[in-house]
């Protein structure tokens, strides 16, 4: 055990969870500064109301409406002339009009904010920089601002219109293409970025209300349990909420542990990534699938490939805290773990868990492309954001603050995936582009390559870009006999399985591993560096996934 990729016996420090969290500031913001916030939600959602009265929203979703109205009326009347694929309507619309992907290099300013996000917090002169999260908007907006000068300035070729409905924005000749940049915008910001914000944001608000304390015996068996347990609620109330529910318990129980590593470890495995592949809102990857089509109930026929995953990596914790771990901790230790325990209790539940019923639900039912399950009816278009902004308002003002201060809860992990994302969704229009017009080239085609393809770059980048990228390629191919979203259902599975699975390879896999690591760091527990933890995950999680792989695609 002295050669794991830390010494776990340096871990034994006091686990002073409520110092973590008390005053404690990311990215600037205090633990308990939740009426900005309020106010800012409530400021919102009036906004909303008043955009109603005029009828914007309404006349977005119409115009979605129309649109798929008209796409099923020239698909079936292609389909009746026994032709092939349909033409692009919108194209068809504005005439003959032919489009180009930008040039190769306009990916540069993407792959330079992926790699900023996973050099900065490692080089030791700007870490601390890195660390605010007005350094991170910097970066990110002024490579997402670049983005945007080349479809100003430079791009000759019209680009598709996403938002509201589908549509053709033309350059303008001989001087700057507002529109086009405009257009780009649109699309990532109003069409991608604010939906998969605000879900990430209720789901780490409202279970940011609840709190778990006490401290069982730290035993091989409570600690697979309480994986197993995240496991399963990161499908249902997000990799993220279970994650901020459950890590701060897990830690008190292992307070008078030496060997904590590889429990938090296992616990970012399973519960921050494998655990989270069943619906939309389990991992931020399948929420923007979800938003380019695929049906909300489609990700539940992955259960036994969740299953298994989970399985093993439980059975796998299991066997190496009981027989590894657990063994070589002090008799000193274990009694005291023994002799000092106390029932878990819950705070928060009665209030937060029927709104985190009510976030599933919008997230399902407010969709303003499908209509309300039973009726004719469409919400309308930001409906399902402003449901979702009113939640977290419920859960603010009339939910406990000591709850959150005991929590730790701040708002600085949000912000920080806030302010990288507006960069990143800006950034990828490009390499986007480039896939819808070449992707069928790229030589990926099998369920397995896309599943280790999407898996290799999900590990090294945020899983939730990488995710749309191939998935957007998979729309690109020939069609199966089986379709969801334009996606033949084995590709699409490889792809949902590859980023959320190998997300877990790395700390910058997924969003909430980092925030793991940093509470458990807090808590005196001494993670692996970058290099370390892919020692464990190289080891452990690879061969599972090889086994995945071999089974299922």
């Amino acid at each position: 055990m002295e050669n794991l990729p830390y010494d776990e016996s340096a871990t034994h420090q006091p686990v002073d969870l409520h110092g973590a969290g008390h005053g404690a500031h990311h990215g600037g913001v205090q633990a308990t500064s939740s009426r900005p916030v309020l106010f800012g939600l409530v400021v919102a959602v009036a906004l909303y109301g008043v955009a109603a009265v005029l009828g914007y929203p309404q006349a977005g979703r119409d115009a979605i409406v129309a649109a798929a109205a008209h796409h099923d009326e020239h698909a079936a009347d292609h389909a009746d002339a026994g032709e092939g694929a349909s033409p692009d309507d919108a194209s068809s619309a504005h005439g003959d009009v032919a489009h180009s992907a930008p040039p190769v290099w306009t990916v540069i300013p993407f792959l330079a904010l992926l790699a900023a996000i996973a050099a900065f917090p490692l080089i030791p002169s700007i870490e601390h920089w890195w660390e605010h999260n007005s350094s991170r908007f910097m970066v990110a907006a002024g490579l997402g601002l670049l983005t945007l000068l080349y479809y100003a300035l430079l791009h000759a070729s019209p680009v598709d219109v996403h938002f509201p409905a589908h549509d053709i924005s033309l350059p303008t000749e001989g001087g700057i293409s507002w529109g086009v940049a405009g257009t780009i915008l649109s699309n990532a910001i109003l069409g991608e970025y604010v939906p998969f914000i605000m879900l990430l944001f209720a789901l780490y608000c409202v279970s940011g209300g609840v709190r778990i304390e006490g401290d069982l015996a730290a035993t091989p068996r409570t600690n697979a349990t309480f994986i197993a347990i995240g496991g399963l609620l990161a499908s249902f109330i997000g990799t993220t909420g279970a994650a901020m529910l459950l890590i701060r318990p897990l830690l008190e129980t292992n307070r008078q542990r030496r060997r904590v590593v590889h429990t938090v470890v296992f616990f970012i495995f399973v519960v921050c990534n494998c655990g989270g592949c069943l619906l939309p809102i389990g991992d931020p990857p399948l929420f923007l699938g979800y938003l380019q089509g695929v049906d909300f109930f489609w990700t539940l026929s992955l259960w036994k490939e969740w299953a298994f995953t989970n399985a093993v990596l439980i059975a796998l914790y299991w066997a190496w805290d009981a027989f590894l771990a657990y063994p070589q901790e002090r008799s000193s230790d274990v009694h005291v773990d023994h002799t000092t325990t106390k029932p878990l209790t819950i705070r928060g539940l009665g209030l937060n868990a029927p709104l985190l019923l009510a976030v599933i639900a919008a997230v399902a039912l407010l969709d303003p492309s499908k209509a309300i399950p039973g009726t004719d009816w469409h919400p309308w278009v930001f409906l399902r954001e402003a449901v979702l902004a009113t939640i977290v308002a419920l859960s603010l003002a009339l939910g406990s603050e000591k709850i959150r201060h005991d929590n730790g809860f701040t708002y600085g992990a949000i912000l920080e995936v806030a302010a990288l994302f507006v960069g990143i969704f800006v950034c990828m229009q490009p390499a986007l582009a480039i896939l819808d017009e070449q992707g069928a080239s790229l030589g990926i085609s099998s369920p397995l390559a896309f599943f280790w393809t999407t898996g290799g770059l999900s590990s090294v980048l945020d899983n939730a870009p990488t995710y749309l990228v191939f998935f957007k390629t998979a729309q690109t191919l020939p069609s199966g006999p089986e379709m969801m979203a334009g996606v033949e259902v084995g590709r699409l599975a490889g792809v949902s399985l590859g980023a959320v699975f190998l997300g877990a390879m790395t700390y910058i896999g997924n969003g909430p591993n980092f925030m793991v690591k940093a509470i458990a760091e807090k808590a005196g527990v001494r993670m692996p560096s970058f290099f370390g933890y892919l020692a464990y995950s190289g080891g452990v999680l690879l061969p599972v996934f090889v086994l995945v792989s071999y089974l299922f695609l």
